[in-house]
């Protein structure tokens, strides 16, 4: 539809919002009261004849968008849609009579309409209202795109998403399985013993996560403050209190790009289990996730993007440096030594800088050749200490993190690990992250004094880990984008 086409249907309907005014007839009123949805009144009927149905004495009061429209003159079939399904109605002027068929007449595709009526089966078989009354709900200025025939412009979708639910039912179904696969997770972690707790989203010091933060500032304290990047430290606080069990469904705020598995405000479900360490925690989270995806897909297996993904358990399991070193090209003795390990990545141009410690060089490599082929659910385990601040180290050797990352189809989905408990190794930890930010990496972690302070009353042995939703509910309604499964995805300014 053209700028002007539409400009003048605007015009139109905005007149006619004047002319229902101008007939005593309020175009927004707040007094109609439903009393049946399209589900309602399908589950009613299923399996009666047409005899039955019309001859069963129900009256029903609906109301919902017109989503559609078949006008013969004195007659007309209406597709009526509410937030249950729809069903189609028959409008009659010798029915309705001349006022009320008067108003219909003024009412167009997109309107919110009250029916009353009665059900009859047309002779194509299709459950019908035929309406004894209808009543203007809402008048609708603006028409919905491309003839009502749903939405396609993948800029409009995401920027006018109530333009997109409206004219797309599969996009409403797939926030529909978000909210139960959220539902489901919950459910799984209250039957364990886990409490659901809320932490601050505004932080004095960014922390929980290597990510560049959102900075805001606080008028009456006078001091600036970070919108949560992770709640990891504030969770683990809970847990030196002995709250042994805890998660939280929250919202973190990285100051990221945009791609389709990146939005800088996304969904993580955060959680942590005292007396358990990350072997325990990829257990879990097996358990977890085959009996979520099972009751949000009703089975194990799901199919994202042509390729089949089966998330029964065990998951496979590979250690870090025996994914990094089955890298073509890249042995162990060239691994051990950061100028041919960043010579080899800046000839995959990866970009490394020669302030970056050797494990980060290491992640890069792993990131770019490794990651996108882990298609299967397979937890990588035992990353390099460096690159992970608040990782326990590893009895075994003391440069490798007790730590691990879920990846499927490509995606990292969870990370997980041993918690740091020795107060004097996380403060040394945090002194090398700060030297790391203040040679200019803006990702990395500040010293958080309290969280030290916390530490040293005790934290039992404890395990977390985090999932990101956002790219879960893509895996499970084989979304391709993290922007088809957020509601209102960050885009640039609408241009003029």
């Amino acid at each position: 539809m053209s700028d002007q086409s539409e400009s003048r249907i605007i015009t139109a309907r905005k007149e006619k919002v004047e002319q229902v005014r101008e007939q005593g007839i309020n175009p927004y009123p707040n007094d109609f009261k439903r009393q049946n949805t399209c589900k309602d009144i399908r589950s009613e009927m299923e399996g009666l004849t047409p005899e039955q149905v019309e001859g069963s004495g129900k009256s029903y009061v609906l109301s919902g968008r017109i989503m559609a429209v078949r006008d013969f003159g004195k007659a007309a079939f209406l597709q009526l849609e509410d937030g249950s399904g729809r069903i189609q109605v028959f409008i009659k002027k010798d029915v309705l009579g001349e006022e009320e068929y008067a108003l219909y007449k003024m009412l167009d595709v997109g309107d919110i309409v009250g029916i009353s009526g009665t059900p009859f089966v047309t002779r194509t078989g299709e459950l019908t209202i035929q309406a004894d009354g209808v009543v203007l709900v809402t008048k609708s200025v603006r028409p919905l795109p491309e003839k009502w025939h749903g939405l396609k412009d993948v800029e409009i979708r995401y920027r006018q998403r109530y333009v997109d639910l409206i004219a797309n039912p599969e996009v409403r179904e797939v926030f529909r399985r978000r909210t139960a696969l959220i539902k489901h997770l919950r459910d799984h972690l209250d039957e364990n013993g886990f409490m659901e707790v809320e932490t601050p989203m505004m932080h004095p010091i960014p922390g929980g996560a290597t990510a560049r933060p959102f900075v805001t500032h606080h008028n009456t304290l006078d001091m600036d403050l970070y919108l949560r990047v992770a709640p990891e430290l504030y969770l683990k606080r809970l847990v030196v209190g002995g709250f042994e069990r805890v998660y939280e469904v929250n919202r973190n705020f990285r100051n990221e790009g945009i791609s389709t598995m990146h939005n800088p405000e996304f969904t993580m479900l955060e959680f942590y289990m005292a007396y358990a360490d990350y072997r325990d925690m990829m257990d879990f989270t097996e358990e977890l996730l085959q009996t979520v995806v099972q009751k949000a897909a009703g089975g194990t297996s799901i199919t994202y993007q042509g390729t089949e993904l089966d998330f029964a358990r065990p998951f496979t399991r590979l250690a870090f440096y025996d994914a990094l070193y089955g890298v073509k090209g890249f042995s162990e003795s060239e691994g051990s030594d950061h100028g041919k390990a960043a010579a080899f990545a800046r000839k995959a141009e990866i970009p490394v800088s020669d302030k970056d410690p050797l494990g980060k060089v290491h992640l890069k490599i792993f990131e770019h050749f490794v990651e996108p082929k882990l298609t299967a659910p397979t937890f990588v385990y035992d990353y390099p200490i460096s690159v992970s601040p608040l990782s326990r180290r590893s009895d075994a050797d003391p440069e490798i993190a007790e730590r691990f990352e879920l990846f499927v189809a490509g995606m990292e989905i969870a990370n997980g690990f041993s918690e740091l408990n020795d107060p004097r190794d996380q403060e040394n930890r945090f002194r090398q992250q700060v030297a790391e930010f203040d040679a200019g990496d803006e990702e990395a972690h500040r010293m958080d004094s309290d969280y030290i302070r916390a530490l040293e009353f005790g934290l039992p042995p404890t395990a977390g880990e985090g999932i990101g939703i956002d790219r879960l509910v893509m895996l499970v309604t084989d979304s391709p984008s993290i922007r088809d499964v957020i509601l209102f995805p960050h885009q640039r300014a609408e241009q003029p």
